[in-house]
């Protein structure tokens, strides 16, 4: 009659089970938050600053695109802005002559400053330079005096003639960017003109590629 209790107590005797530790799943992890870019400047100061570029910015130039239609603000290798431009009514290819719409390919400097332009603002640049006048002496455009002035000009940074077959006048200007009316020149909209005005000194650098 023993035999029952013993049964008993070895039927109540509590089972141990092993709990296995829980981990989270791979995906359940929070991923690390991706640092949001700031936007992209829409003036030469908050280029300047998202840089950390001292003001006014050192070794400042101008670069324009023809294709893309934007004008670039830069400081040495570094973009601080880009604008929306309008170009010559015959935006493609370079400048060759009076008259033909185009906006001139090359490098160039800032030769001429009108406050009183019929567009605002007036930064002249140095076409036709000494490449276009030899151009134009192969074609039998220009006389030799023509050509020699053109080259003097480009050497002293100078206005060169803008009376000459190759035309002139050409520069970068204020009255609007959304088509390509000028007559060569680069348009801009009146805020911006304004402000490369305060920062673009004669000499400036322009750049113009298709």
């Amino acid at each position: 009659m023993l035999i029952l209790p013993f049964l008993i107590a070895c039927a109540a005797e509590p089972t141990e089970v092993e709990t296995p530790a829980l981990t989270p799943e791979p995906h359940a992890l929070a991923p690390e938050a991706e640092e949001a870019e700031p936007p992209a400047p829409t003036t030469i100061r908050e280029g300047a600053d998202q840089h950390g570029l001292a003001w006014p910015p050192p070794d400042l130039w101008i670069q324009i695109d023809k294709s893309d239609r934007v004008l670039s603000v830069l400081s040495s290798d570094t973009t601080l802005v880009n604008w929306p431009i309008g170009l010559g009514g015959a935006p493609a290819g370079d400048k060759i002559r009076q008259g033909d719409q185009k906006t001139p390919n090359g490098t160039f400097r800032i030769v001429t400053r009108n406050p009183k332009s019929l567009y605002h603002l007036f930064l002249g640049i140095s076409y036709p330079d000494a490449a276009d006048a030899e151009r134009g002496m192969e074609r039998g455009w220009l006389t030799e005096t023509q050509s020699d002035a053109i080259a003097e000009s480009e050497a002293n940074e100078t206005k060169p003639p803008w009376n000459t077959t190759l035309g002139g006048a050409i520069g970068i200007h204020g009255g609007g960017s959304s088509a390509d009316w000028t007559l060569g020149c680069i348009a801009l909209d009146n805020p911006h003109i304004e402000e490369l005005w305060d920062l673009a000194p004669h000499g400036t650098r322009v750049t113009i590629r298709e």
